[in-house]
């Protein structure tokens, strides 16, 4: 496939292989009281709104419009498109079920198709029910996925989705318009959505977010608006990371966002995804921000386009501009509401609203035809990138794909490669994994989930191709496997199914047992309460430790972090693995871990807590740890409380060693007039003695990137593919800064008993750099050290 020639997902700088050589569609985002009318609205024109492949500008009558005219640039085509409607064709033109124009041949569109780590039907755009495409290829949710630590990984998964979703929508079952990567901050553990995400770093995240909507959009020809073969939608913008916790719900809820953690925390991904990533389509979210709507700040919506250079659309969440009058009070009519998103740069709603409301705002005068206007010119736009209003489909090699492309060997090899490369090895007393299968006849699997396929894909999963579950992955291995639930589900309510587990544990060699979380547990519009296991899994894991002939393995399901501390200390517990949500091919990977087919090299992305963190107020959205109030901070940038496994956190069965070979000692900061006056006028040190230099005052961030040779030895005797991780921190400590910083990773392929050398470029205006409390990025001068494993290396910052 196109994908696999392209990049090199495995991780695997020098080989082919980092092997050992020796589905309940969920609608996404509405309100209780809107989701039946908003449904019915949206499966009522379903018919007239399905994905089609027919072209607005393949008839003979439409080839005189100016809109046809490929030859014209996009800007030119989309006003003339424009200017060519109707009031009322333009206001149906407002809902991501839009109307056809059928006098201008324009066919009915629907813009709302997901794509998270495989195609879904949560909207729908996507259509499995009928056509020839009845199941699409469903990847690792994107929380595991992200615990590769892979780019390249990460650039090929969103590739293939995008060869699934074209070809999808050439059979016409799905759309062009995708609302994936979720990139917010996995802020805290007991957010439902958190798996959805590559987790808690910021600096992660952006990258991901490149890596997914470069792949995924699949852009081709020349400019900054080239043509796409995709859409894809950075979400959702900004500070959203609450579904229902205590009296707080995604609908109302206020996020106070203090300008220093805005700027270096909640905006960085988003800022990545649109800059770099040249993402189409942005979603606002549901939530306040600082007492505002997200989809009525104007400031944001406006910076996104004049200062981040975006080209693309605005979607609101489903139903997001009816909450604003209808659930959070802040307008005193519907019609306000459409003139506060239209006049702050939104231009489309997920949802019925503005189509029902819209006409009556422009005979209210709350709004003028010309703010519509606005909103069509950014919307047809991207149709026209996307080359749905082009006289023929072209030749380009996307428009060939077909059923044939879904589904195939090579996207299944994917799905497992990404489940492999993101399994964390947490614990492994005594290297009790790898399993030798010589000396296993008889294996036991324990657990509710154990031959569940729903538990794999997490939210947001579509129909799977050919799930494995873990119980036939297993048997497939070990043809004497036997499975007990334990627990009637994943709530564990009851140790009815105790003695049964006890019984088959006592009989087999090896005991897997397979605990943690599903979506009853964590997903859309539903967060926890406890980080603990749910129900009575801990007491049936004490049960079935305490009976096994040898210490038993314990594999964790879910998105979220779990407090797993008994475990960890727990000697009858020889081995922890955590998985996720592992995508459809995630029972077949399981046992290639266990015997050591494939070497572990997941780590964390996002911090483990202890159950004690839950005393954390959920709605607290401040980054920084506060003693005055026993704040302890969040995420391992700034949290200051004990963990139980931290961000970064992951084992292997070989060793590593690691020996910075090369990296600067001094990094002087180029001198402009600007550095000039701040060095006479002392700006940059405070009252306090602390030293700093203002990003955008720095001449050139571009002159003071520089690179980090490292050795990576591996000390065992098994080949591994390995995720290097770069940190850095400074000395001096200094309060409110983070307590170090992802600067830097790469996966790499490492041969037992060799050194593998990898570079990794730092970039410090963007990777070293905080904010202050004005929420301006600054460079800490002075000594820091770069940390990589227990290596270190000082070097000096001055201007």
């Amino acid at each position: 496939m196109r994908w696999s020639v392209e990049v090199n997902w495995r991780g695997d700088l020098s080989k082919a292989s980092a092997r050992h050589k020796s589905s309940a569609p969920k609608h996404d985002m509405y309100p209780p009281l809107l989701l039946l009318l908003v449904l019915l609205v949206a499966r009522a024109g379903a018919g007239a709104a399905a994905p089609s492949n027919a072209h607005a500008c393949a008839s003979a009558a439409a080839n005189s419009y100016p809109f046809c005219d490929a030859s014209l640039p996009f800007p030119v085509r989309a006003r003339a498109l424009v200017s060519l409607l109707t009031l009322d064709e333009k206001i149906a033109q407002l809902s991501n079920t839009a109307a056809g124009v059928p006098r201008l041949g324009i066919p009915p569109y629907e813009w709302w198709s997901e794509s998270l780590h495989g195609l879904a039907d949560n909207g729908p755009g996507v259509n499995f029910s009928s056509g020839p495409v009845g199941a699409a290829t469903i990847f690792p949710q994107v929380i595991l996925s992200a615990a590769s630590f892979n780019r390249s990984l990460w650039r090929a998964v969103a590739e293939a989705v995008a060869v699934e979703a074209r070809a999808m929508h050439n059979a016409g079952q799905a759309g062009l318009t995708y609302w994936a990567p979720n990139i917010n901050v996995f802020r805290d553990p007991r957010w439902g959505r958190g798996q959805e995400t590559p987790g808690e770093d910021p600096a992660v995240i952006a990258a991901y977010s490149v890596e997914y909507v470069k792949g995924f959009q699949g852009e081709y020809g020349d400019g900054k608006e080239g043509r796409m073969m995709l859409s894809a939608c950075c979400k959702h913008y900004v500070a959203y990371d609450l579904e229902k916790w205590g009296n707080f719900t995604r609908y109302t809820f206020n996020a106070k966002v203090n300008e220093q953690d805005f700027e270096d925390t909640y905006e960085p991904p988003f800022k990545s995804c649109i800059q770099e990533g040249r993402a189409s389509c942005l979603m606002c979210s549901y939530n306040q921000v600082n007492g505002v709507p997200a989809c009525a700040r104007k400031d944001l919506l406006q910076k996104v386009r004049d200062e981040w250079g975006f080209q693309g659309y605005v979607v609101s969440d489903c139903d997001a501009v009816g909450i604003i009058y209808g659930y959070q009070n802040y307008t005193n009519s519907d019609e306000d509401s459409i003139a506060i998103v239209l006049k702050a740069g939104m231009d489309i709603n997920c949802g019925s609203f503005l189509i029902r409301h819209t006409k009556s705002a422009i005979q209210k005068g709350k709004i003028t035809e010309e703010d519509i206007n606005h909103a069509l010119f950014n919307l047809f736009s991207v149709q026209l990138r996307l080359g749905l209003f082009d006289k023929t489909s072209g030749n380009q090699w996307f428009t060939q794909l077909g059923p044939s492309n879904i589904c195939t060997k090579e996207h299944r090899e994917l799905a497992a490669e990404a489940a492999r490369q993101g399994t964390v090895l947490l614990k492994n007393d005594n290297s009790f994994l790898p399993l030798k299968r010589s000396e296993v006849s008889h294996i036991a699997i324990i657990g509710p989930v154990a031959n569940d396929a729903y538990i794999m894909g997490g939210d947001y999963t579509g129909v799977p191709c050919n799930p494995t579950t873990f119980l036939k992955g297993m048997q497939a291995v070990v043809p004497q496997t036997t499975i007990a639930a334990g627990c009637k589900d994943i709530s564990c309510n009851s140790t009815d199914g105790f003695g049964e587990a006890i019984e088959v544990a006592k009989r087999a060699d090896i005991v897997v047992l397979i605990a943690g979380l599903n979506l009853t547990q964590e997903t859309e519009d539903l967060d926890r309460v406890s980080l603990l296991l749910p129900g009575k899994q801990m007491d049936l894991i004490n049960s079935i430790a305490s009976v096994t002939k040898k210490p038993l393995v314990l594999v964790i399901t879910g998105g979220g972090p779990v407090d797993v501390s008994f475990a960890k200390q727990d000697k009858r517990i020889a081995s922890v693995l955590w998985i996720g949500y592992p995508g459809e091919v995630g029972g077949q990977v399981l046992p290639e871990i266990l015997f050591g087919e494939y070497n572990p090299g997941g780590k964390l992305p996002i911090t483990w807590y202890p159950e004690s963190f839950t005393a954390v107020p959920m709605n607290d959205m401040n980054m920084r740890a506060d003693p005055s109030r026993s704040y302890p901070g969040r995420t391992y940038r700034f949290y200051t409380g004990d963990v139980v496994y931290g961000f970064g956190y992951g084992l292997s069965y070989s060793k590593y060693s690691y020996n910075i070979i090369q990296a600067p000692t001094k990094i002087s900061l180029s001198r402009s007039s600007a550095v000039d006056f701040i060095s006479t006028k002392r700006a940059h040190t405070r009252r306090d003695g602390l030293d700093y230099v203002q990003v955008e005052d720095i001449a050139s961030c571009e002159s003071i990137k520089f690179s980090v040779h490292i050795s990576v030895a591996n000390d065992g005797a098994m080949d591994g593919s390995h995720a290097v991780l770069l940190f850095t921190r400074s000395k001096s400590s200094v309060p409110g800064f983070p307590l170090k910083q992802l600067v830097g990773f790469e996966r790499l392929y490492a041969a037992a008993g060799k050194a593998t050398n990898v570079e990794i470029t730092v970039d410090p205006c963007k990777l070293m750099s905080s904010a202050n409390t004005e929420g301006r990025r600054v460079l800490l001068l002075g000594s820091h050290l770069l940390m990589v494993g227990d290596e270190e290396h000082e070097f000096f910052m001055e201007a």
